[in-house]
């Protein structure tokens, strides 16, 4: 799992853990791998309340002995009267047992959330934080095996703070490249590149990337990379610097997926302080929201930017990408597009096609002619072969002198439009017809040859 734990997880699954005794250890841990499991599946481990999750394998279960004698003590004859004081006197005696076990396993669970404390602060300091794709499920398991109430390692004999750095693999492979394969069993360290390695490693990758733009062969070497830094709990600046260089490359090679992944370590990677092109990935995750029409979420991002963030150059683009979004103003929209900053236009090639469908909307309402020379100019096209063949594939290839260079073709706004809304809607780029024309954000083009509707 390459999701980040919560806290209040951890400290459940240390309070869980710490009331297992050995008649429910089986049914304590399969029941916490499921509540866990499905947990993840259902993307709500961050907003569960964890603390008032209660495991049934855990509540207190009536024994027969208990069954049998309240059974017998519902009506007790003069001659066992003497019996039942001794049972009453036992049974207080019981009670307070085990209000004295349950206060030392609240101490136990407040030990562990304790040392993860403990473990957090230390590990930030250092700059090298545990990583967060260390199943617990896993730690569950392997506890089952080694017959451990705990998800850690035992107290060192001064039952003071634990030595974590014995439990951390450090790799002594010194191969410069190596391919990416999922683990499926414990990492071995002969297999793993030390951190030494890793840097000579992310040296040649950026040489050779330069060279020939292998991507494939690249993404494969940077995931081996990343896996080898999780495998260790590397975790600093050279981590963000890995994590960046990759998600460049993605989107340069249109790989989302690959893209996406390196932004959600980023951003955890941040939130830790440590330093990186913060302000870049910032604008790129604003450019996404865009992408993906995702307003609710963009604007509870936005709200959470700091003014200082705001006036940073490729944040204040993509902002601005926003507003012109929301104001339909086509015009500007395509001189960011053509002048993004870093890589924000890579981001933009994702839904430059929707914008430029819902321009050619309100275009052809505007005008009753255009010439395609015009279009392309106005809506960034990379040339007029490009804008005819764009015009094609979106039924809207009508002209009215076909049979010209594609540099002097003009559209006929008026047979095209229904085209254009067909086509709109079909390819699903769902959301509200533009309103530029009451907003006035129609250019007026120089060429005399453009007429406005009667």
């Amino acid at each position: 799992m390459s999701e980040s734990w919560p806290p209040q997880l951890k400290d459940w699954v240390a309070k869980c853990l710490g009331q297992v005794t050995d008649s429910n250890r089986a049914e304590v841990q399969t029941e916490l791998k499921q509540v866990i499991s499905d947990a993840y599946q259902a993307k709500t481990l961050w907003s569960t309340d964890w603390n008032g999750v209660q495991l049934q394998s855990l509540l207190p279960k009536p024994t027969p002995h208990l069954q049998l004698k309240r059974r017998f003590e519902d009506k007790p004859t003069p001659s066992k009267k003497k019996k039942l004081l001794n049972k009453d006197k036992s049974s207080t005696s019981s009670s307070s047992q085990d209000h004295l076990d349950q206060a030392a396993l609240n101490r136990r669970a407040e030990r562990f959330s304790r040392e993860h404390e403990i473990e957090r602060q230390k590990t930030l300091k250092s700059g090298q934080n545990s990583s967060h794709h260390v199943s617990f499920i896993n730690r569950i398991q392997n506890n089952s095996r080694s017959g451990s109430s705990t998800p850690y390692p035992a107290d060192g004999p001064e039952g003071g703070e634990r030595d974590w750095d014995k439990f951390t693999i450090v790799g002594t492979s010194q191969n410069i490249f190596k391919d990416y394969l999922r683990l499926t069993t414990e990492p071995d360290p002969k297999d793993i590149r030390p951190f030494r390695i890793l840097q000579k490693t992310l040296v040649e990758l950026k040489k050779r990337w330069r060279e020939n733009n292998d991507y494939p062969w690249i993404c494969n070497q940077f995931k081996s990379i990343r896996q080898d830094l999780t495998v260790q709990r590397i975790q600093n600046d050279f981590t963000v610097q890995v994590y960046e260089i990759h998600a460049r490359m993605a989107l340069e090679a249109s790989d989302m997926v690959e893209y996406n992944q390196c932004q959600g370590m980023l951003k955890i990677l941040y939130e830790r302080g440590l330093s990186g092109c913060n302000d870049e990935f910032t604008a790129y995750r604003i450019l996404m929201f865009l992408h993906g029409m995702n307003r609710s979420d963009l604007n509870l991002f936005v709200g959470h930017l700091t003014t200082k963030q705001k006036e940073q150059s490729a944040i204040k683009h993509a902002l601005e990408v926003q507003r012109v979004l929301l104001t339909n103003n086509y015009h500007t929209f395509f001189d960011l597009y053509q002048n993004a900053p870093n890589m924000g236009g890579y981001i933009m090639d994702h839904f430059v096609d929707r914008e430029r469908t819902k321009a050619l909307m309100v275009m052809s309402k505007a005008y009753q002619q255009m010439p395609v020379a015009f279009i392309q100019s106005e809506l960034a096209f990379e040339s007029v072969s490009h804008a005819v063949e764009f015009l094609t594939n979106h039924n809207a290839g009508v002209f009215q002198n076909p049979n010209v260079p594609d540099q002097d073709k003009i559209l006929a706004c008026r047979s095209v439009q229904g085209a254009l809304s067909e086509v709109f809607v079909e390819r699903g780029l769902s959301c509200d017809l533009p309103v530029y024309l009451k907003l006035g954000s129609v250019p007026s083009p120089a060429n005399s040859i453009l007429h406005s509707p009667s």
